[in-house]
């Protein structure tokens, strides 16, 4: 093996594992989950009861790593194809190309999950929906506390 495919091989493993990195850190959490900026953080409460739930699909992120990851990937297996230089450069970028709309794909699916909407009748009057994460899940006509964080975000736990 020749110490420039070393490198190239090297530079793919790297990549494909800062992707994978990227992507076991974007999963939505459930309502037990409380974001680092949350901790140390009032919020505001209020109580009602769940009406209806219904499971989702959270989409997956796209933070362009799994494109790069992609492209990079896909420039190298490209620049492997044709004999002359010229020929090796046009595949090199047309794998980078389409290695880039393929990591980007695989990238959002992977990071998406699973998750239930659920919807809540408000004790003070009204209805509202809120979709996080699975974990746990609360069953229908249970009561149940709707935290809003002061970061916009909402998130739903059964009441004790």
């Amino acid at each position: 093996m020749s110490i420039i495919s070393f490198a190239k091989r090297a530079t793919l493993v790297v990549a494909m594992t800062a992707a994978l990195g990227a992507c076991a850190s974007s999963q939505v959490g459930g309502g037990n989950t409380v974001s680092r900026d949350a901790t140390r953080s009032a919020a505001t409460v209020e109580y009602g009861v769940v009406i209806d739930a219904r499971q989702v699909t959270i989409e997956g992120t796209r933070s362009g790593v799994g494109a790069a990851t992609g492209a990079v990937a896909g420039g190298i297996a490209g620049s492997q194809i044709g004999g002359g230089t010229e020929e090796r450069a046009v595949a090199g970028i047309a794998g980078a190309v389409v290695g880039g709309l393929i990591g980007d794909a695989v990238e959002e699916g992977v990071t998406s999950q699973k998750g239930i909407e659920y919807t809540v009748r408000l004790d003070r009057g009204g209805v509202i929906t809120v979709a996080q994460g699975a974990d746990p899940i609360i069953p229908r006509n249970a009561r149940v506390q709707v935290i809003y964080g002061r970061d916009g975000s909402t998130r739903i736990v059964q009441a004790r």
